[in-house]
């Protein structure tokens, strides 16, 4: 029995929309105003800003099935600087295994760094899900676009959408968008919205700073939390007047959409060049001037990314910036308690 594209729609998680195109389903994140202000910005910046939304981090099927067996069918393609990907099945919330285009255990240390050549196209795989019902799983990767999608399962079986009681909205950069986990599910946004029981909402994009008319966009989808990690790129590339006025009017916005929201402003986390001379000033300025430009809102709560992942470079796949699904795991782990102590 192969899901009609209203029957993914019903099971999906994540997605801003969901559209047939020549009879292939294609996943967005991001609505058409938030599209069209990324392919404004793009031609004005000569940025790429635009492919990258179009990866679909955060995107998600998850429901109840009796079925024994299901198969996957993808066609991806390149939308970000990593051609590496990975669907993610759990069973019961237990790793059941990946439709992917690598071998975990052949990727090297630093695997970014050597920009290492993965093949995309078209891939499928099935999988032995066991008797009985059971809730299942399905994690889109972050890294590339998908531009087809099939799912089957055992003909007659039954299937029923599973809602978590939260829904939480992400914004940040690459970090926040997945980069460099090699298992979607490890992204630290995943597992925070697994510990919330939070439909996760993800507008990060790979090299972005921030950008107030992206917060100022109001959508559908009203989140019970949200949480903003920029600064790394501002670091690289702006100035500490210029991030602040930003980082002020993207707040704003975010507390005038949406006033009964939690909102957590977290810290850039540690990167190896951090002690690198920059004209925005020494990297713990960002920190510093983040909270001083929302010092006006209280009920924002700051969380300091530089306590979540260890200083190590053997945690960051591209041993400076990116976490490995190890460093990631620090990340959620520690994310986590801080945000419980305010909920």
């Amino acid at each position: 029995m192969k899901l009609n594209i209203d029957r993914i729609r019903s099971v999906a998680l994540g997605a801003a929309r969901i559209v047939e195109e020549s009879g292939k389903p294609h996943f967005f994140r991001f609505t058409p105003a938030e599209d069209a202000l990324y392919i404004a910005r793009d031609a004005s910046l000569g940025t790429a800003y635009h492919d990258r939304s179009l990866c679909t981090a955060g995107v998600k099927l998850l429901f109840k099935t009796d079925s024994q067996a299901m198969t996957l069918s993808a066609e991806v393609a390149k939308r970000s600087s990593r051609t590496f990907f990975a669907f993610d099945v759990t069973v019961n919330g237990a790793y059941l295994g990946s439709l992917a285009n690598f071998n975990e255990r052949a990727m090297p240390a630093g695997y970014t760094s050597a920009q290492m050549p993965f093949t995309l196209g078209r891939f499928e795989k099935e999988f032995s899900l066991g008797e009985g019902e059971k809730t299942v799983a399905v994690y889109f990767p972050w890294s590339v676009e998908v531009t087809d999608f099939a799912l089957t399962l055992d003909a007659g079986a039954r299937i029923t959408p599973v809602k978590p009681a939260r829904k939480l909205l992400v914004y940040g950069d690459s970090i926040t968008q997945g980069y460099d986990a090699l298992r979607p599910m490890n992204r630290y946004s995943a597992r925070l919205a697994e510990a919330l029981d939070a439909e996760e909402c993800n507008k990060a994009i790979g090299g972005e700073i921030f950008f107030p008319a992206l917060a100022e966009q109001k959508a559908d989808f009203v989140p019970d939390i949200i949480t903003v990690a920029y600064g790394t790129n501002d670091w690289s590339t702006t100035n500490g007047a210029s991030f602040m006025a930003s980082a002020r009017a993207f707040f704003s916005a975010l507390v005038k959409n949406y006033p009964n929201a939690r909102i957590f402003a977290i810290t850039p986390i540690y990167r190896k060049d951090m002690t690198a001379s920059k004209p925005f000033g020494a990297f713990s300025t960002v920190a510093e001037n983040l909270r001083a430009a929302i010092a006006s809102y209280p009920a924002i709560t700051v969380i300091d990314g530089m306590e979540l992942v260890p200083h190590k470079h053997t945690l960051f796949a591209d041993l400076r910036l990116h976490p490995t699904d190890a460093g990631f795991d620090h990340y959620a782990q520690n994310l986590i308690a801080e945000i419980g102590k305010h909920l």
